[in-house]
Order: structure tokens, then C-alpha cells, then sequence
């Protein structure tokens, strides 16, 4: 395996939406997706796999030993947030390239056809910032979201997907590939693996999400011209609103739940006019269902007192709501025994945020994969993960795919999770 030709094409990648500070702006559909889609389709093409783009935007590059055998799908995203970090997402992809890469060329050389195909595959806005949910195009892949209903989603400007993805060349026809297993690396985006200096992180299970759509409905008026207690002002409800969401912590143990308002518009955003309107996205997300419904509960009950409070009206509705996701226990002593013939250590953990491998798992064994992060940022353009832990998770990644091509994770019955087969998986309203 050449790490020198991952380590290239990974910093490479990073050059595209390269920001000042050392990050990324790469957000769905925008040029600068479209120019590192370009980028992944010609280097895909350039190793001889096929390469197929489907009707939600998802690119696979596809290597067939077993002709009519469903695939293994290794990979990530590589679209990004605003202003985000260059390892988030790309890091997953660019492994899934290069372990693919040397499969195929272990593959080549022995002459025997494994059970199982393999895919690298570059989801569709995993991210979720232009075009809310995230996890779109895994989301899509896994029948979880209707394709029409996604692609007429629009971002603030009103831009549908489907507009996007046809202006960048990227809505695709292609047939989906029929999978068996799926596998992702990802950087931890969290503190566990360098504090306790951890090679591996094995992820046994993701966390419960829940998201609330909140609308605040004011009135418009004069900043100057009028009487303060004759105004009905959105934005001084929807800040009470931001700390709510904020506070609500404090009433869980420690690190129990996690909250935040991650985006806000206000209209009309005059500087001279009482706002009439503005919209929220709040996301809580725990370990423990009941803490997630429980806050919900608060939420709501407060923000109905804060309504009367102000006599205005704020409509809230639920958005995104994601179950806890167990992943298979074959899965985890699979890739803590590969870890271990690779001398690399591993400790179980849980993903707080959501990965395209939280929707693949939901309809085959899939297996989910951590390296540290520097000082566990991420989201932000001072996300940092170092060139060795890269090398060694693109490691890990092949001997993992290898034995996945093998058949090794879908051996028997999981004793920990039920999915479909293969076929009805990839059929469906979402299929191509």
C-alpha cells in the first residue's frame, strides 16, 4: 500500500474550498462540491473502477469480481460545513479510495473472486447545512427518506436539490448498487482516543437525536417610532428561546444531554425594524431516549408560557428524529481482532453525531470506524487529525474491507440486529 499517494490525494483534497484559516467550504451542491465530485469521478475513472451517480446526488465507484454479487460500500462524504474542517467527511472517502485501491490489486494478484463486490461510495450531503436533514443521500440509499420528497427540498434561497444537483451535472440515473455490508472511518470528533491515547475507536452504538423546527411569529414595526410595550418583537422571544435550549442541560447530569440552536434567520433583518419573524433549529441529542423526550417536554411546555408571555405565536414542530442505532457485536470483535493482528489498540465507544453509517446500518451490518482528533474539534476550521493516525486508520479501513469482501460480517444471523437482504433493501419509492 503507497501511503504516500493517500496522504497526496488527501491533502489534495483540501485545496479545494480551501479557506484562510487551513479549512473547508465545500457545502452541498455549491462549485466547490461539484469541484471536488469532478475530482472523485476522474480518479475513480483513472483506476479502472466503474462509476455510477444515482438520482439523489451519491457517486459509487464500483470494482466487480463476482459478477451479480451484491457490494461492499466503503466510504464517507465530502461535502462540508461553512467554514469547516478539511478531515471531517474526506478523510472516510479518500481511505475508502486507497483501501479499494489495494484490495483490488491483492485481489488481481491472487486470481480468486471474493463472495462480495466492493464501492467506494461519496455520499450525498451528509452535512445538512445547505439542504436540511442531514445524511441525505445515505438517508435516500437506505429508504429512510423518499427521493422525490428530498429532491424538492429547498435551501434559504429556494433552491430545490433537484435545481442544485442538476446545475453542478450531478443528478444522476444510475442503478444504486445492491449492498451486503457497509464500513466507514471517520475522525472521532471528540476528545476519548487522545486522551486515553487510543489508536481505534470501535462504535457500538449512536446516539438518540431529536430536533425541533421552532417558528416565531411576531410583529413588524419602527425600532424608533414605536412604544416599547406596544411591540411584538420575534427575535427578544426567540433569544429567550436560545438559552432555554441552552439551559436545559443543567437539569441532567453532566455530558447526560447535549443542546444548541445551530441556525437562526431573522426577517426582514433590518436594522431599523422590529423583527416579525424568526426561525430556529434546536438539536438535542443523549445517550438515553427518555432525557431527549423528557427536555422535549420542557421545551415545549416553556416556550407555550413564553408565547403568552410576549402574545406572539411560536409554532414548534418535531424535525429529524433518529433512534439509537446498536451496531452488530460480529461487527466489533471483527475489527477489534483485525486491530489487534495490526498491533493497533481499540476501545468501544459511542457516536454522538450522526455518520451516513447510522442510516447503512439500519439496513445492512455495517461497521463504524474512529481515529482521534486533536483536541476532539471539529466543525471548525482548527479540526486537526495527524498524518500517522491518517496511515493507520487507512489500515485498519483495508483489513477490514478485505474480510468484508469475504463475507466475513455477513456469516449467519447478527445476534444483535435484524436487517433486510440485500435485494429488498435496494428497492423501494427511493430506488433508481
Amino acid at each position: 500500500m503507497n501511503d504516500h499517494s493517500f496522504l497526496q490525494d488527501f491533502h489534495h483534497v483540501a485545496t479545494i474550498g480551501a479557506t484562510s484559516n487551513n479549512g473547508v467550504d465545500r457545502q452541498a451542491a455549491t462549485a466547490n462540491d461539484a469541484a471536488t465530485r469532478t475530482w472523485f469521478a476522474q480518479w475513480i475513472q483513472d483506476t479502472g473502477f466503474e462509476l455510477r451517480v444515482d438520482g439523489i446526488g451519491n457517486m459509487f465507484g464500483l470494482v466487480e469480481w463476482t459478477p451479480g454479487a451484491p457490494y461492499v460500500l466503503i466510504g464517507s462524504h465530502l461535502d462540508s460545513q461553512p467554514l469547516a474542517g478539511r478531515f471531517d467527511g474526506a478523510y472516510g472517502v479518500v481511505a475508502a479510495m486507497h483501501a479499494a485501491q489495494e484490495i483490488s490489486r491483492r485481489i488481481k494478484s491472487t486470481g480468486q473472486a471474493p463472495k462480495f463486490n466492493l464501492a467506494v461510495v461519496n455520499w450525498f450531503n451528509e452535512e445538512g447545512s445547505r439542504f436540511a436533514p442531514s445524511l441525505m443521500g445515505s438517508s435516500v440509499f437506505a429508504g429512510l427518506f423518499d427521493q422525490d420528497e428530498t429532491l424538492a427540498i429547498v435551501d434559504p434561497d429556494n433552491i430545490s436539490v433537484r435545481q442544485a444537483l442538476s446545475e453542478i451535472g450531478f443528478l444522476g440515473t444510475d442503478p444504486r448498487p445492491v449492498p451486503a455490508a457497509y464500513a466507514e472511518i471517520h475522525i472521532e470528533q471528540g476528545r476519548i482516543l487522545e486522551r486515553e491515547g487510543i489508536d481505534i475507536g470501535l462504535v457500538e452504538h449512536s446516539w438518540y437525536t431529536q430536533k425541533l423546527d421552532i417558528e416565531v411569529l411576531g410583529e413588524q414595526s419602527h425600532t424608533g417610532a414605536t412604544a416599547m410595550a406596544d411591540r411584538h418583537d420575534a427575535l427578544i422571544a426567540a433569544s429567550k428561546i436560545v438559552l432555554m435550549v441552552h439551559d436545559v442541560t443543567k437539569d441532567y447530569e453532566e455530558e447526560a444531554l447535549v443542546s444548541s440552536i445551530g441556525r437562526l434567520s431573522v426577517e426582514p433583518n433590518s436594522p431599523i425594524v422590529v423583527a416579525r419573524r424568526v426561525h430556529l433549529v434546536a438539536d438535542l441529542r443523549s445517550g438515553d431516549p427518555a432525557i431527549v423526550r423528557s427536555a422535549r417536554e420542557k421545551l415545549l411546555r416553556d416556550i407555550e408560557a413564553l408565547a403568552r408571555e410576549h402574545d406572539i405565536e411560536i409554532r414548534v414542530n418535531d424535525f429529524d428524529v433518529r433512534q439509537i442505532r446498536y451496531y452488530p457485536e460480529s461487527g466489533l470483535e471483527l475489527t477489534a481482532k483485525t486491530a489487534g493482528n495490526l498491533g493497533l489498540s481499540t476501545r468501544r465507544l459511542a457516536t454522538m453525531a450522526g455518520h451516513d453509517s447510522v442510516a447503512m446500518n439500519s439496513i445492512v451490518p455495517t461497521v463504524m470506524l474512529f481515529i482521534p482528533s486533536v483536541d476532539g474539534v471539529s466543525h471548525c476550521e482548527r479540526e486537526f487529525t495527524t498524518d500517522a493516525d491518517m496511515v493507520k486508520g487507512l489500515h485498519m479501513l483495508t483489513e477490514v474491507a478485505q474480510q468484508l469482501v469475504h463475507g466475513k460480517l455477513t456469516e449467519g444471523n447478527d445476534k444483535d440486529a435484524s436487517f433486510p437482504s440485500p435485494e429488498r433493501a435496494a428497492v423501494g419509492p427511493s430506488a433508481s
